[in-house]
């Protein structure tokens, strides 16, 4: 057995020194005479528990790995270590040594345990203690130290037996170490709602064993996210002994081949299928806090991939010489620096449609209140539920690829007992380019070498969401991408000023609706009240009354004939109608001016028409007019005997020749000078004088 199992916890405390950086001050835990730091060559262990930027708040938590040499007992393995750290007003301190010379104190209290299993409680606890030793005032009273070292051992003593691999004994007690484990930082919730679809691509590129580097101002989220990727591999958190540095290779010279399988106990289970898939081996290294000072290791021809994180933003100045892919944790952004890389991390359309139903089935179950459980406190979208989601991913994936190992087998021996029921090559569906990088991991060749050639035959090799692009997959996609935008609350604004500005327009509109069916019903009525005149007049009632009539229309330029033919005469009678009807007509209409164009032009029309009557009046005239040379005088004096009677409803045109003298053109011979073919005058209601023969 590892010597890391028989490790107990330690506990120290670092301090920052004006002058020397970092150090460490006291140790906890260990036998007199003994410096784990010097035991062990953990140099970097200060610059890892005071992370940078922490002196900008007011408490941080850092985590990291270290690596314990062989000893006798036992090869050697990795540790994990956890830091909390604070700062106090050095004018608050009761004793002030003397080499404190700044204003503030730092310090950073450190756990060094076997397991990151245990992080959860542990995380809480120092909290604590940390925050009573600094209310302290006085960083020489270490009892409160000595006693919390005391606890830890006994408390992981009790928890000793209960170590089990995922879900393997117990799933309750996993779920409760698992709250206190993973769920103290990022949940696996937080994680999807954050990077949605971009989760899986993480996953794969975890199983490419890439160089992924992590970058984010808070310490404690970034660890917390290396986390929870890769506690999404089933039973690795269990089996990190090589991740501290890259020459250990523990895991894979231990490893043997299960020689049987219990349907039962999913722990078997888990085994027989290869799992854990150790993505930290030969050539790998796992830092959830890397310093600076480790710059060289990841810049090292052994070290091969990592998964690291950093504080520090002079690293993203040189992302393309540390990483393969950058995750900016504060932008929430991921950067693939790789091409091959990025041709291998693309999803397929079943990949697609299984992360996204992943995705929606935690957006519709979010609460911002507790995002780390469902708001309807139910099993869809819980922590649980989206581990087994992985699980089942991930076990798909592995009968997959022994099909198609078996599929291109090079023996047709071996090829010949296809299963009927798969059509196909199953392994398409995620992502060919995916499959032929991944076999070329130091992981993929340890499972292969020693799992069975026909796992498909224990797990169906079918992706669980297999299928070709459906409408239903164009559908989630899009409600994805508008609940990416916010549409709702960055149109709310202007939801509610377009609303204001259409119910000011539609009262706009009606006002003018109403007022113009208002003026129509005027313009019908005018109308109305001149139709009625014309019926009276063809009636051939006195012209006061037509005139009365008329005075309803409001224009001033009413037609009458005396207006129309210009007369030299005008009768008193005639002047005192006018007036009469003028002023009747501001009287009648003095509340309302409404537009009566089409009044004014039916009355334009039949003045033009009165018009056309007396010209053919006057052309008949002048043909009479030859016959009428020789009996001028006479006629002049019974046209001036007749002249009252033509006056009062016949205007008369003159014309005057070229030697001035008058000529009547409407002249009408009298009844005894007419003969058998007289004509006799009718006077109508308008004005007008009608010859009838």
């Amino acid at each position: 057995m590892s010597s890391r199992f028989n490790f107990k916890p330690i506990v120290c405390v670092v301090g920052f020194h004006h002058a020397r950086g970092p150090e460490i001050e006291s140790w906890f835990g260990i036998r007199d005479g003994s410096d784990p730091a010097v035991d062990n060559d953990w140099s970097f262990l200060p610059f890892m528990a005071l992370s940078d930027g922490a002196h900008a708040s007011t408490e941080d938590f850092s985590y990291f790995t270290l690596q314990q040499r062989e000893r006798p007992d036992g090869a050697a393995t990795s540790l994990f270590g956890i830091s909390c750290t604070r700062q106090l007003d050095a004018n608050e301190l009761l004793n002030r040594p003397a080499e404190v010379t700044r204003s503030t104190v730092q310090k950073a209290v450190v756990v060094i345990a076997n397991s990151p299993q245990l992080f959860g409680s542990l995380r809480e606890k120092l909290s604590v203690v940390t925050t009573a030793w600094f209310a302290q005032n006085d960083f020489t009273d270490v009892d409160i130290l000595k006693r919390f070292q005391e606890s830890l051992e006994k408390t992981l003593q009790d928890t000793e037996d209960d170590r089990d691999q995922y879900l393997g004994k117990s799933s309750i007690s996993f779920k409760i170490r698992y709250v206190l484990t993973i769920g103290a930082g990022l949940s696996l919730r937080e994680l999807i709602h954050e990077f949605k679809y971009q989760t899986l691509i993480l996953f794969k590129c975890c199983l490419l064993q890439s160089k992924m580097l992590f970058f984010g101002s808070r310490c404690e989220r970034l660890c917390m996210m290396q986390f929870s990727l890769i506690s999404l591999i089933p039973g690795l958190l269990r089996r990190l002994e090589d991740c501290a540095d890259p020459g250990m290779e523990s895991y894979g010279k231990n490893l043997v081949m299960p020689t049987s399988l219990k349907t039962s106990e999913r722990s078997s289970l888990l085994a027989y299928m290869g799992l854990p898939l150790q993505i930290f081996g030969k050539g790998s290294l796992f830092g959830p806090y890397t310093p600076l000072q480790q710059l060289d290791t990841l810049a090292d021809f052994g070290t091969k991939s990592y998964i690291v994180g950093s504080t520090n933003p002079l690293l993203l100045q040189q992302k393309d010489r540390y990483s393969d892919i950058l995750i900016n944790l504060d932008e929430n952004t991921i950067n693939i620096t790789s091409n091959s890389l990025r041709y291998a991390l693309s999803l397929s359309i079943a990949d697609r449609r299984w992360i996204d139903f992943l995705t929606q089935t935690v957006t519709e179950t979010w609460d911002d209140a507790n995002p780390s459980r469902p708001k309807t406190l139910g099993y869809m979208g819980s922590e649980e539920f989206i581990r087994l989601q992985f699980e089942e991913y991930l076990l798909a994936l592995l009968s997959c690829v022994k099909y198609h190992l078996f599929l291109y087998a090079d023996s047709w021996e071996a090829r010949k007992d296809t299963l009927t029921d798969v059509e196909g090559d199953p392994a398409l569906d995620f992502n060919i380019d995916w499959i032929d990088a991944w076999r070329q991991t130091s992981n993929f060749e340890l499972f292969n070498r020693y799992t069975d050639s026909h796992l498909f035959d224990i797990v169906e090799p079918r992706h669980p969401t297999a299928g070709g692009l459906s409408m239903d997959d164009i559908n989630r996609r899009l409600t994805q991408q508008i609940q990416e935008l916010h549409l709702d609350e960055r149109l709310a604004t202007s939801k509610v000023v377009l609303n204001k500005h259409l119910a000011t327009g539609q009262k706009k509109v009606s006002t003018a609706f109403n007022n113009l069916w208002a003026d129509i019903e005027v313009m019908r009525e005018a109308q109305r009240n001149r139709h009625a005149e014309q019926k009276m007049t063809s009636l051939g009632l006195a012209p006061s009354s037509a005139n009365a009539s008329t005075a309803a229309l409001p224009s001033p330029s009413t037609f009458s004939i005396s207006d129309t033919v210009s007369s030299p005469e005008r009768t008193p009678t005639s002047t005192t109608t006018s007036t009469t009807d003028s002023r009747f007509d501001t009287s009648a209409l003095r509340s309302r001016a409404p537009d009566l164009s089409h009044a004014q032009a039916s009355v334009s029309a039949a003045g033009q028409k009165a018009s056309a009557y007396i010209s053919s009046w006057g052309s008949w005239a002048s043909e009479r007019r030859k016959g009428w040379t020789k009996g001028r005088a006479g006629d002049s004096v019974t046209a001036g005997s007749n002249a009252g009677e033509v006056s009062a409803g016949v205007t008369r045109r003159r014309t005057v020749d070229e030697k001035g003298e008058e000529r009547g053109i409407g002249r009408r011979a009298s009844a005894g000078k007419m003969g058998p073919g007289k004509r006799k005058e009718e006077r109508g209601g308008d004005g007008i004088g009608r010859l009838d023969a």
